[in-house]
């Protein structure tokens, strides 16, 4: 892989301009989770999608992919699904008389894990070290995912049976969380015009390339943040660790995630410093899959998002000067 050129933060609002722009020709009225989408992914973090099927789930991997020219793979995740399925595994091969490794499809740049929650649990471990650390240990080799690397998954909400919930640990590894919902009435009218002759995302073609992504990832780093928007971060996940209706508030990987993605919403937005909008704009994606509701509190119809709304709403929103 070339070494990715040095990038802008206004540099990085075009990138995401012109990407979010691509795959709006296929996906129509998704504009609020295409941004949610790429900030995550310049914040090196992937993105579990809960909604019902047939909302184009895996046409918002696909046309990501096809936006940036990056490899895409699909797993379909069933309960027979195994770990080698998914990191490959050591073939002998019979002319070389030597055994060599065949990668499975998480040697990708873009992995749609289609039905996560349907894996088994040691089939969903398969995915932590890759989601983590960018690599894969087979038979005592570590491969080296090629960035960018993204991970997109999905679960459907409402069929619980034959299924095997995420657990706290992999669903902390997942920068985000949320819905595409169902489309308006206008906006599904569009989609059949779009589809009448064939589906859009087939026509989509590059319109950034994969090293220019990893440069943007860099390039949000140099993001400033202020102090008291660092302190702002830190006390909304300190408070969901004492909130009463919470058994499990966020972890500190919640506050580097928090911390992450306001850099990049701001990149996104043009700006080479962290506003408090950028914060709250980000919140619920990140915090609502993090923290555990009591169930006695379930039982009052508590849900995470009521909870972290309620938290944002009780801290004072801090006043910043432009650097």
């Amino acid at each position: 892989m070339s070494v990715a050129p040095e990038m802008t933060v206004q540099a990085v609002a075009e990138l995401s301009r012109r990407v979010i722009a691509n795959v709006e020709q296929a996906i129509v009225g998704k504009r609020k989770q295409l941004v949610l989408s790429m900030v995550a992914w310049l914040s090196g973090g992937h993105v579990l999608l809960e909604d019902v099927p047939g909302v184009a789930k895996t046409m918002l991997a696909r046309a990501l992919a096809r936006s940036l020219g990056c490899r895409f793979k699909r797993v379909q995740c069933t309960p027979d699904l195994l770990p080698s399925d998914v990191t490959g595994t050591s073939i002998f091969n019979q002319k070389t008389s030597d055994f060599e490794f065949r990668p499975g499809p998480i040697f990708s740049q873009i992995l749609l894990a289609d039905e996560i929650n349907r894996a088994t649990p040691r089939t969903q471990a398969a995915l932590l070290e890759a989601m983590a650390e960018g690599r894969v240990t087979v038979d005592g080799t570590t491969h080296t995912l090629r960035k960018p690397f993204l991970v997109v998954a999905t679960q459907n909400p409402i069929d619980h049976e034959g299924t095997f919930p995420l657990p706290e640990a992999q669903l902390d590894r997942f920068m985000m969380r949320f819905s595409l919902g169902y489309p308006s009435a206008e906006e599904e009218l569009r989609m059949l015009e779009m589809l009448q002759f064939r589906h859009p995302v087939e026509g989509l073609k590059a319109v950034a390339t994969a090293d220019e992504m990893v440069a943007a990832q860099q390039a949000i780093r140099q993001v400033h943040v202020d102090e008291k928007i660092r302190q702002y971060v830190l006390q909304i996940v300190h408070d969901s660790r004492q909130h009463s209706d919470l058994a499990l508030g966020g972890s500190p990987r919640a506050t580097i995630a928090l911390f992450r993605c306001a850099q990049a919403m701001a990149a996104i937005r043009g700006r080479a410093f962290v506003e408090p909008d950028d914060v709250k704009r980000i919140v619920a994606p990140v915090m609502t899959h993090r923290v555990i509701v009591r169930p006695e509190s379930r039982l009052r119809k508590v849900t995470p998002e009521k909870i972290v709304s309620e938290i944002l709403s009780e801290i004072a929103v801090p006043t910043i000067a432009a650097p």
